[in-house]
């Protein structure tokens, strides 16, 4: 089952911010760490400084002949069952790297020109030239890396969707950036069937498929080589009708004595412009995971059902926590995958403030992206306020989210209410707000949200891309 059915969320995929997982088996995602150390937000970025800081301390023992050293704190990166991604069949048991691997492997290491020639940078290049690792090791690797992380962000989101913690659980070894050593602390965990599990962003996983060592030989080496034995006339070279040269892949393969990661890293050591070139092409082609990937649930349905929902909220206080979430499950599913890592009363200044609902802005296209690059508005976070009121929200409201905003967490908010009479004249409120540089704030009443919902399935980002974009230039009209 998965965990939205187990703790009765009535919540769908397109709501949920974290992977749906079944804990009954793995999916087929992983976390590669290439992946994550090109994510610009402030979970990825922290998750990839950590990332950094083991890989760089392994080095450093290595190259300093610290070898029991070194083994001990690769030791740790055995396989992972609680975050139930990658490729076992049946009950999550990890095909990743059990005891016996860590060692193997790390013996490979140090066996390996990759490393005694200083070839890896990064981890995630263990996958490209060290023997036997493969995707489903580097994701392990990761997850243990950064357990914390996910920890952290596992009690988050279980604090937002009301699913029980169990204090006092062991959480498993994670690495401390800044002792430079794995620890293990008791915490609050979730519990599902006697057994530890930990949420994944669903904006850090991935396929797994671009960044590997077949797609760097079949795509980049061998072209290279191709265009190689052209250049010199090999023996290799054949001629088509019209006398022009080529090479084929194949009479490449057959002509080489081995073919295997040390063969690459020979390789790579001497033509290094095209492992760069292999690098900056994988990014590229690596795509977040997209809601549909991780369900088969029909997105009509799920928009239907949210606008019904929506319109069925009673207004008042004692409906608010209801209103909140329903506002928070949509514009998961509107903004998604340009904001993620949604938050419910996040405390700032020490405690003595709260915004109702903050995302992190990861987007790299689109109208998040240009909050910065285009308008000059700073939208690390993009913080909303949700106002379940019987009447129209007024000048206190924008007071209150422009109160949140700073240089260093945003200066761009949303404010959702459930409708505005005046819309020009709250317009202009919000108006005086940005020329008073207090930050730019957007509202968005029922009918707006329903709009979205309702294009949402034909049009995705564009169906709310235009709203926000008309009623920000209206705000930004001098």
């Amino acid at each position: 089952m998965r965990i939205s059915e187990i703790f009765n969320l009535d919540k769908s995929q397109y709501e949920l911010d974290f992977v749906d997982i079944d804990v009954d088996f793995d999916m087929p995602l992983f976390l590669d760490p290439y992946y994550i150390s090109k994510l610009d937000f402030n979970f990825s970025v922290s998750a990839h400084a950590t990332l950094r800081s083991f890989f760089e301390y392994l080095l450093l023992l290595l190259r300093n002949n610290k070898i029991i050293e070194a083994e001990e704190i690769f030791s740790y990166l055995g396989e992972t069952n609680e975050i139930c991604l990658g490729m076992s069949k049946g009950m999550p048991s990890g095909k990743g790297m059990g005891p016996s691997d860590t060692s193997k492997i790390f013996q490979s290491l140090l066996k390996s020109k990759a490393y005694r020639t200083g070839l890896m940078d990064d981890i995630e290049d263990f996958r490209i030239f060290v023997p036997n690792v493969d995707k489903d090791k580097v994701s392990d690797m990761t997850a243990n890396i950064i357990k914390n992380h996910l920890i952290d962000y596992t009690q988050n989101q279980c604090r937002i969707w009301d699913i029980p913690l169990t204090p006092g659980v062991p959480s498993g070894h994670f690495w401390n950036s800044k002792t430079k050593s794995w620890d293990n602390e008791y915490t609050e965990m979730l519990i599902c069937n006697k057994r530890k599990i930990i949420l994944v962003p669903k904006r850090i996983v991935s396929f797994s498929k671009e960044y590997t060592s077949e797609q760097y030989f079949q795509h980049f080496v061998l072209n290279f080589l191709q265009n190689e034995n052209v250049r010199l006339n090999s023996k290799l070279v054949k001629y088509r009708k019209d006398e022009t040269p080529y090479v084929t892949k194949k009479s490449i393969k057959e002509s080489l004595s081995r073919i295997d990661k040390e063969w690459l890293a020979d390789f790579t050591l001497n033509h290094p412009d095209v492992f760069k070139d292999f690098k900056k092409d994988a990014i590229k082609k690596i795509k977040n995971i997209e809601n549909n990937d991780l369900t088969d649930l029909d997105i009509k349905e799920v928009t239907s059902y949210l606008i019904d929902k929506l319109k069925n909220i009673p207004t008042g206080t004692t409906h608010a926590t209801e209103y909140h979430k329903t506002v928070l499950g949509i514009l998961e599913l509107l903004f998604y995958p340009q904001l993620c890592n949604p938050k419910m009363e996040e405390e700032i200044h020490d405690g003595r403030k709260r915004v109702d609902i903050t995302f992190d802005n990861c987007s790299n296209f689109g109208f998040f992206n240009r909050l910065p690059n285009v308008h000059n508005i700073p939208s690390s976070i993009i913080m909303i306020e949700c106002k379940n009121y019987t009447h129209d929200i007024k000048n206190p409201e924008l007071d209150q989210i422009s109160g949140r905003f700073s240089v260093n967490r945003g200066k761009f908010g949303i404010i959702t209410c459930r409708n505005i009479q005046n819309m020009d004249c709250y317009i202009k409120r919000c108006q005086d707000t940005h020329k008073d540089d207090r930050g730019l704030i957007v509202p968005l009443v029922d009918d707006d949200l329903i709009k979205m919902l309702e294009c949402f399935p034909e049009d995705e980002e564009k169906s709310w891309e235009e709203i926000l974009q008309d009623k920000l230039h209206q705000i930004k009209i001098d």
